[in-house]
């Protein structure tokens, strides 16, 4: 009997470091593939001057990227609940790839509108599937799992802004091909993923007699209405942040009279910010709750939204700091708690809500776009910082953990 509780506690801690080693692997792809799209932003002063672009049409080049990321992010994970395809994810980063060489060669606007569908097309294979990997690799600790993963993805959009700044704004609009070594790395990473990803299957499928499955903490037609609720948080985090993500370069242009290259260094510090809130929500979920963690990060971070249309220079690299820190704490959080209320559906979950919050960045940043045509940039910040309030509403989540440790 102890050989054998010996043996089991062996292959458990080995499953750990395995788990450990795919969820870098998956952590590091996801920064490459996300610091490839955080380009895309980062370079809009640059494609507005070469065609001539209003805020309205700087705006749609984001709902382009975002609707076709988001559009077929549920359809993807869906389909792959029922028939998982290992290599699909170095498939997908090959459609980025593409993206990518055209956009950084693009003639005219609709062409550039193409690239980003392609660079969209190619998220929407990327993050529910390895959202699935990381969930695979978790061991048990999705919330920290899910951190790990998005950490990735949160510092190689803080990092696009830098390298803009440093490399494609001295070059010139060309040099964003360069970046496609970086694509060729991820595809190489995501291909080894793929090797371990159909091993784990294999496994899966030999261990299948022994499992039961993991019921719903609450009934399933229950379920909707936290889902809805998380739906609505959604919009407001990913509301706010479409207005830092594509428009505070312009904003801090036109307040403080920065420089290009100054403007994409203080994006630079909010999307830090953010890596760090990401890192810390989903372990901080695990240990106090998920709910809580949904609830202090949305509505937590108003303070300092109301404050910061008011901020001079000095305060607003802080506040933004803090902004992105605390907002982006939610969505591990928010995630976990969706893949708990479906069990089994984890790619579908993923997709819905990666999808929803490339949809709801996208439908924001072709609004505040037309909103910053007609009033102005600076009347979008003092709207967009009331969005947090929506918060509030995190009160009528049930509390899911205690069920399950209840059920349990």
């Amino acid at each position: 009997m102890q050989n054998h509780r010996d043996t089991r506690n062996n292959s458990t801690v080995g499953a750990e470091k395995i788990g450990l080693r795919v969820l870098g692997a998956i952590s590091v792809s996801h920064f490459l593939n996300d610091m490839i799209q955080s380009l895309i932003p980062a370079i809009y002063p640059m494609l507005k001057q070469a065609f001539t672009l209003s805020f309205t049409q700087i705006g749609l080049i984001t709902l382009t990227y975002q609707i076709t990321a988001s559009l077929l992010q549920p359809a993807v994970g869906l389909y792959t609940d029922r028939h998982p395809k290992p290599y699909s994810l170095a498939i997908g980063m090959g459609c980025t790839l593409a993206g990518l060489i055209v956009l950084g060669m693009a003639p005219t606007y609709g062409m550039s509108l193409i690239a980003v569908a392609l660079v969209g097309t190619g998220s929407s294979v990327f993050h529910p599937e390895s959202s699935r990997v990381a969930r695979m690799a978790s061991a048990g600790q999705y919330g920290l799992a899910q951190s790990i993963f998005q950490v990735g993805g949160n510092a190689g959009t803080a990092m696009g802004p830098l390298l803009a700044a440093l490399i494609i704004i001295p070059q010139g609009r060309h040099s964003i091909v360069w970046f496609s070594l970086a694509a060729l790395l991820a595809i190489m990473i995501l291909w080894k993923i793929g090797n371990w990803y159909k091993r784990w299957q294999l496994r899966e499928k030999r261990q299948v007699h022994t499992k039961t499955s993991t019921p719903s903490p609450i009934p399933a037609r229950t379920a909707i209405w936290p889902v809805l609720i998380l739906m609505v948080l959604i919009f407001s985090k990913f509301f706010y942040l479409a207005s830092l993500n594509s428009y505070f370069i312009f904003y801090l242009i036109s307040k403080f009279h920065l420089s290009v290259k100054s403007a994409q260094i203080h994006l630079f510090v909010f999307l830090f910010g953010a890596a760090l809130g990401t890192i810390m929500g989903g372990p901080i979920g695990d240990r106090i709750g998920r709910k809580r963690v949904i609830w202090g990060s949305i509505l937590g971070v108003a303070p300092f939204t109301l404050a910061l249309p008011y901020a001079t220079l000095f305060w607003t690299g802080p506040l933004t700091l803090v902004i992105g820190l605390i907002l982006a704490s939610a969505f591990p959080a928010i995630l976990v708690y969706a893949q708990e209320l479906f069990p089994g559906k984890v790619g579908m979950v993923s997709g819905l809500f990666f999808g929803l919050a490339f949809g709801m960045a996208g439908i924001g940043a072709a609004v505040l776009g037309k909103l910053a045509d007609v009033r102005g940039i600076d009347y979008v910040y003092h709207l967009c910082s009331f969005l947090p309030l929506i918060g509030l509403l995190a009160a009528f989540l049930p509390d899911i953990e205690s069920r399950t440790r209840t059920a349990s």
